[in-house]
């Protein structure tokens, strides 16, 4: 599977993206970062700079159909950069009009609620999303992850990092049921 993982050129948080892109290359799936510029994007650890990463695909020239999913990782920088760009914004929401699998983690959901995709859905997220999730239409849980089918495709979502191993594996399970029906 090819699967976009799309980050912000700053703000992502570190682990949040690099787990599960080893989970993805392991599963022997291609991950191939997507973001709003290219050049590298700056990871963080929480609020301190960590590594950066080469951008394989800017998102103005990626579309979702040549993707089986995606993941969205979070930090809280990263999400508030991708719900103010419009071709981000658009991306993301190209995947739910094609019935595409998606996951995100942590604050990623911002981007979510910003493209219109939450409403009628259930879903976690970092415990401060909630009341933007509720206000969006969606039923917030507190659950280490959370898988909806409640609409165009399958949503995976988990609240942080300490989700990060059954985010992973749930994330893998779904996108290769997907990709096999």
């Amino acid at each position: 599977m090819r699967i976009a993982f799309l980050t912000a050129p700053e703000g992502v948080e570190q682990v949040e993206l690099t787990d599960p892109w080893k989970a993805a290359e392991d599963a022997g799936h291609e991950p191939v970062l997507v973001s709003t510029r290219s050049g590298e994007i700056q990871a963080f650890n929480h609020l301190d700079k960590a590594d950066t990463f080469p951008v394989q695909e800017v998102v103005g020239d990626a579309s979702a159909d040549s993707f089986d999913g995606l993941v969205l990782p979070g930090g809280v920088a990263n999400p508030d950069f991708l719900r103010m760009d419009d071709k981000a914004v658009a991306f993301v929401r190209d995947f739910f009009e094609q019935g595409r699998p998606v996951a995100a983690i942590c604050h990623a959901p911002w981007t979510l609620i910003e493209a219109d995709v939450v409403r009628g859905r259930v879903l976690t997220s970092w415990p401060s999303l909630r009341t933007d999730l509720r206000n969006a239409g969606a039923t917030w849980v507190d659950e280490q992850v959370k898988v909806c089918d409640h609409g165009s495709n399958k949503l995976v979502t988990s609240r942080k990092p300490d989700d990060l191993k059954a985010f992973c594996e749930t994330f893998l399970e779904v996108f290769t049921a997907e990709r096999a029906s």
